[in-house]
């Protein structure tokens, strides 16, 4: 049996580290998309305020099985 993928792009944030960002965008992402079975992290970068970092980004890839 054959399966196909998807993958789409996805930018997700976090005020404490990249790490939180990729969870944060993979728990929301979970909740409209199903059957998520990698992602992959394509980008980051900070925001910056007054010389202290504000945010954390993250550029996702995510794929996912169709079904």
């Amino acid at each position: 049996m054959s399966s196909v993928a998807k993958v789409i792009e996805i930018i997700a944030s976090s005020d404490t580290s990249f790490e939180d960002a990729v969870s944060n965008g993979i728990e929301k992402a979970s909740e409209s998309i199903k059957n998520i079975t990698s992602a992959w992290v394509q980008d980051q970068s900070v925001k910056v305020k007054d010389g202290k970092v504000t945010k954390f980004r993250v550029v996702l890839k995510v794929t996912f099985v169709v079904k």
